[in-house]
């Protein structure tokens, strides 16, 4: 066959194909904005960084949770100086009198709402001393039952995607080998990326392999989600003829 397989879909076919390419293109964007927004300054620097990841996952060993919020996605939900008094109290051994007489007020007025049992968020208590312990302690990353969580819903949810995206390109007309290629790349950076996810929670060395695997992952999306759409809409409407 001369013609590439775009020219074999009706006027309807297209359409859907082109739906379903733009939606997973807008949802991979508000995906990585999601990432920037969440973990952008985590080491308490702007800007999302190779360390902001190395300290998601393997945490900030010289710091509490607590602290890694406050300086990283929790920091505009409190005012600089009460950002400053709660480290200061974390570091001073986060006494009970110094809760009481300092750290308390400053949490029920800028945190409680959100971080208390009656909230139905699944995210740490904050109204007591001892709820406030639990994320005063060293703070070792996110949680292995929280990783296998999120992984999981990764692995089938980016999975089907890159199956439909796939399914669309391997109808443009491209060498065979470069197209098989282009299909295989996203699901052996899905791998690769969720893997090292584990890796990173071992050694913050990993964390450059996260940051480049989950690179190619989206470029070679966008790759074949553009040249489908082109070959779709904008190919020479001649090469059509056999």
């Amino acid at each position: 066959m001369n013609a590439h397989g775009f020219c074999r879909c009706d006027l309807s076919e297209r359409l859907l194909y082109t739906a379903f390419l733009l939606l997973v293109g807008l949802g991979y964007l508000m995906a990585l904005g999601y990432l920037y927004t969440t973990y952008q300054g985590v080491d308490g620097k702007p800007g999302l960084s190779v360390e902001d990841i190395a300290d998601n996952y393997y945490g900030n060993r010289s710091g509490s949770r607590l602290e890694a919020a406050l300086r990283g996605p929790m920091a505009g939900n409190i005012q600089l100086e009460q950002r400053h008094q709660v480290m200061k109290w974390l570091r001073d051994g986060a006494t009970r009198s110094g809760y009481e007489s300092t750290i308390r007020p400053i949490l029920e007025k800028q945190c409680v709402v959100c971080h208390s049992p009656g909230s139905g968020l699944k995210i740490p208590d904050l109204t007591s001393y001892e709820s406030v312990q639990v994320v005063a302690d060293i703070d070792t990353g996110v949680s292995l039952s929280s990783l296998m969580r999120v992984s999981h819903i990764h692995l089938f949810g980016v999975g089907l995607v890159l199956l439909g995206v796939g399914m669309i390109f391997r109808r443009v007309s491209m060498v065979s080998w470069l197209k098989s290629t282009l299909i295989v790349i996203p699901f052996a950076a899905i791998f690769l990326d969720i893997l090292t996810w584990f890796l990173t929670k071992w050694d913050p060395i990993y964390a450059y392999v996260v940051a480049v695997s989950g690179g190619v992952l989206g470029l070679s999306l966008a790759t074949q989600i553009l040249v489908s759409l082109y070959q779709m809409w904008l190919f020479d409407r001649g090469q059509c003829e056999t």
